[in-house]
């Protein structure tokens, strides 16, 4: 191994020895997902992340939601321990921007991602701490919405609030 080559690897942080850093063009991919426009296209990113970020793995499926006025950026979370934010800024296209005329959508008639019968995760949030288990929706949901849950193995009802897709969560504070 050249000298350099080990001298670089030995002035790496451990944790990006081992992969633990998240992955830029996963972060790229998903807001591209969410916008439904591709990178440097009219209501996509406008720019790919920043590759020299060292956020951390996460642990569970990222948060992605409009920001700022107009709904001219996407806000990426990780809502897991890492606890990381950033900010993607979006194009706006000719005369009116996609992605607002897509938040405007959203707002007008939010949009069904849990249904009725779906198998999801349950997660109950503290500070410093999160225990989570499988459960059945009791009722359709968009994000943000509070939905009724029964958890797995539990005849007792819940309400948990809509995440993402897969997840909803009971803050406790």
């Amino acid at each position: 191994m050249p000298i350099a080559l080990a001298a670089n690897l030995l002035a790496m942080p451990v944790a990006a020895q081992q992969g633990q850093f998240a992955d830029p063009s996963a972060i790229d991919a998903e807001v591209a997902a969410f916008t439904g426009a591709g990178l440097g296209t009219p209501g996509g990113a406008r720019h790919p992340v920043d590759r020299r970020l060292r956020l951390a793995h996460c642990q569970q499926p990222l948060e992605l939601a409009w920001h700022g006025r107009g709904a001219d950026m996407v806000r990426v979370e990780c809502p897991s321990g890492a606890g990381w934010r950033v900010f993607v800024p979006v194009n706006a296209g000719s005369t009116t921007a996609p992605s607002a005329a897509m938040a405007a959508a959203a707002r007008a008639e939010p949009q069904v991602v849990v249904e009725r019968g779906q198998v999801m995760t349950i997660t109950v949030e503290g500070r410093g701490f999160a225990v989570s288990q499988q459960g059945e929706a009791l009722e359709n949901g968009a994000i943000g919405s509070w939905i009724r849950i029964r958890p797995e193995g539990n005849r007792e009802v819940i309400r948990a609030q809509v995440r993402t897709p897969q997840r909803a969560v009971i803050p406790l504070g």
